[in-house]
């Protein structure tokens, strides 16, 4: 089975993700939502466990959410947020794609372990 043909949109929407990736308080953001998932985490402690202002984490979550990386919901007076793990899977796959089907220079299993 051959892996999807990637268009030249496709590679510019994962290098835009990628680059939202690629600020330091926004991969701390990632982390700290894959941690909580799926449930996540409400801004407020996104806030507290990052110790971000209110107006820099509102502008890194922007731009993570921009690229459907993570994903924002109103419960009530507060806003709670998760990874989109569909879109980071979707990442990581193309990533790997030719690196692990064309060459085998890395096993997907050394890359990928699945967690119970």
């Amino acid at each position: 089975m051959t892996a999807p043909r990637t268009t030249t949109k496709d590679v510019a929407r994962f290098a835009d993700m990628f680059t939202a990736l690629g600020a330091e308080p926004r991969l701390r953001i990632m982390r700290l939502l894959l941690s909580a998932h799926p449930e996540g985490l409400v801004v407020g402690e996104i806030q507290a466990e990052l110790e971000a202002s209110a107006s820099t984490l509102s502008h890194h979550l922007e731009k993570l959410k921009n690229e459907d990386l993570v994903h924002v919901s109103r419960e009530g007076t507060f806003l709670r947020c998760t990874a989109n793990t569909d879109a980071l899977q979707e990442l990581l796959s193309f990533l790997y794609a030719e690196c692990c089907t064309r060459n085998k220079a890395i096993r997907p299993e050394e890359i990928v372990q699945i967690c119970k």
